[in-house]
């Protein structure tokens, strides 16, 4: 019996046993819809081996692909009232809140840190998507301010990177208010002549398409990115018209002189590194540094 319990037993369980499977093993891609091995997208930052579609970063993965290692230093934002309306809709606004801290590990919708990129000095604010779609409200704000602030402090070039769904409605006009606070902001860093570089990713809408995202002195854009500022379905019921193909695509803008140059993410931190380098003065081609 012993044998059979302790032997047999066993390997016939090992036989029938179902093998569990890691629901992040493979990502299906939105660009050729093939089943992508999720370490590979590790390893390219994001970008499908196939047809290099490029999926929305995090804040995190997207400071860490740009600065050079060992360079990276937070900036610390300045506090701000959680839920100055007290809303509610479905839920209340502060448990959204705690749910998205909870399940990004973030603060809120931006990450500031100073660092060096290709060499080069600068400052980097990112937005990230997953936090409530990258919504713009009290502390992203502030997270611009402190962005150009700091970059003003140690004369330094300030780049952005934007993925947003827009303003965030649970903060109404405290959201609406960090437009005009935003643009003051990246005034006061052109004043100190010091460069504004914008990238701008998959999607970027309204408030902020309608504040510092597009005022950069360099703007660039990610391939097949969504950048507008109503989205697409919105603007066609309203004009009754069928909108052109590829319309609000990073492509269709930069065809139509919007943006500089639409560039893979494989280029993207070089390209931006020279940019930097050229506006300081620097004539050398640093690409391969990066």
């Amino acid at each position: 019996m012993s044998w059979l319990s302790n032997f047999v037993k066993p390997k016939i369980q090992a036989l029938v046993k179902k093998v569990e499977v890691p629901k992040d093993l493979w990502v299906k891609c939105s660009g050729c819809e093939q089943m992508v091995y999720n370490k590979d997208l590790v390893e390219t930052f994001g970008i499908c081996p196939t047809c290099d579609f490029h999926f929305r970063l995090s804040s995190d993965r997207r400071m860490e692909w740009l600065l050079d290692k060992g360079t990276a230093k937070k900036i610390e934002i300045n506090n701000v009232v959680l839920d100055p309306l007290k809303f509610k809709d479905k839920k209340k606004y502060i448990d959204r809140l705690k749910e998205a801290k909870n399940k990004t590990n973030k603060d809120d919708a931006i990450l500031v840190k100073q660092g060096k990129i290709g060499g080069q000095k600068a400052v980097v604010g990112v937005l990230d998507f997953e936090f409530m779609g990258g919504s713009m409200g009290s502390a992203v704000g502030e997270g611009i301010i402190a962005a150009a602030e700091k970059a003003i402090e140690i004369n330094s070039a300030l780049v952005v990177f934007t993925s947003s769904g827009g303003a965030r409605m649970q903060e109404g006009i405290f959201s609406l208010m960090q437009l005009p606070r935003t643009i003051i902001a990246v005034n006061n860093l052109k004043d100190n002549k010091l460069p504004y570089i914008v990238v701008l990713t998959d999607p970027t809408t309204g408030g902020v398409t309608a504040s510092f995202a597009m005022l950069g002195d360099i703007t660039f854009a990610e391939p097949r990115a969504l950048i507008g500022f109503a989205g697409p379905r919105v603007i066609q019921s309203t004009v009754k018209e069928t909108l052109p193909e590829g319309f609000q695509t990073a492509e269709y803008l930069y065809d139509h002189g919007m943006i500089d140059e639409v560039v893979p993410r494989s280029r993207l931190k070089s390209k931006i590194a020279n940019v930097i380098a050229h506006l300081n003065g620097i004539n050398t081609d640093i690409t391969a540094r990066v």
